[in-house]
């Protein structure tokens, strides 16, 4: 399975084989795991707490902010509720149950790219502007490639020079194949043209672009219809995925994106991006309980490499990595 096989790291320089799949997300949720650590340890501050309403509403307001919204944040709230009420808790033990609870609700089975059985793997990769969709493109090319697949990308984003531009310096730099059309054109042309190419090179994967879009507009939603259709033309089944990137920063928005993404695109997952510059990690928790997509992965830097195939077990190890240091 090359890149996707967690036990088999493509390259000795590459960071995930360097530091691990735990390595990269203990860097990616720095900031998260650094607001737990501060707010959690000021719970604590004169020692062992007594389970009261005053702890239980401060614990939950140090959770919301992680952007896990109310839902979870009142369930591992009720959770130590229900365990320690009118008892004294020592941090070690709130930490680990918040753990634990944390770990149920983001459970899932790793969701790598779900293949094409033959023929070109056509994926469709959609969000609004600034999400980090074009460097998240760059980064599953990079993981494609180092597998020894061959890449086409199709710019269908025709509407900013900026984005086509960006898109070629990324596919030159990587040694993928672009296929662009004009300033302006039918995107769903350019994504015709793009899995044509990848037809008749008989390549590994095709990577749609599409223009960043509000999900309020209307108008551009039924685009992405368009240009599922017009893929579904060539190639019986595809997209094989339609990918949302979603900016960690944008905290609950997150959630309004992913519904109007999810209906108007048919997103069989999520990349959530530039997790690395938020303390908002715990957004994939609402996302998961509310549309049932799975986070295939996590972007935890700028770079190419800084790609890593979720896992829920690592993603909360890597919320309290400097909290359980030394306290089990």
């Amino acid at each position: 399975m090359g890149i996707f096989d967690r036990k088999k790291p493509d390259k000795a320089g590459d960071k995930t084989a360097q530091g691990g799949f735990l390595g990269l997300f203990k860097r990616g949720l720095e900031k998260t795991s650094q607001l737990l650590q501060t707010d959690v340890r000021d719970l604590f501050k004169e020692g062992d707490r007594l389970v009261d309403d005053d702890f239980l509403n401060e614990l939950f307001a140090i959770l919301v902010k992680t952007d896990m919204g109310a839902g979870p944040a009142a369930e591992i709230r009720d959770k130590i509720k229900a365990d320690f009420r009118s008892r004294k808790i020592e941090m070690a033990d709130a930490l680990q149950t918040v753990k634990d609870q944390l770990l149920e609700l983001m459970q899932q089975p790793e969701a790598p790219i779900d293949r094409a059985a033959s023929g070109p793997t056509v994926i469709l990769v959609v969000g609004v502007n600034g999400s980090g969709k074009t460097t998240s493109i760059a980064k599953l090319t990079k993981m494609f490639i180092n597998e020894g697949s061959q890449v086409v990308l199709g710019a269908a984003d025709t509407f900013r020079a900026a984005a086509v531009q960006q898109l070629t310096i990324w596919a030159e730099r990587l040694g993928a194949e672009i296929v662009k059309g004009e300033p302006s054109s039918d995107p769903a042309s350019v994504a015709h043209r793009a899995v044509a190419r990848a037809i008749e090179l008989n390549a590994d994967v095709c990577i749609i672009d599409t223009a960043g879009r509000l999900q309020t507009q209307t108008s551009l939603m039924q685009e992405l219809g368009k240009i599922r259709r017009v893929i579904g033309k060539q190639i019986p089944d595809a997209p094989h995925e339609a990918i949302l990137v979603l900016d960690a920063t944008a905290g609950q928005n997150g959630i309004s994106q992913a519904r109007g993404f999810s209906e108007a695109a048919d997103c069989s997952g999520i990349v959530l991006a530039k997790i690395d510059g938020s303390a908002k990690g715990g957004v994939v928790i609402p996302i998961r309980r509310e549309f049932n997509l799975p986070v295939k992965f996590v972007g935890v830097g700028e770079q190419a490499e800084d790609l890593a195939l979720f896992n829920a077990h690592d993603f909360v190890e890597a919320m309290f990595a400097e909290h359980f240091a030394g306290q089990r």
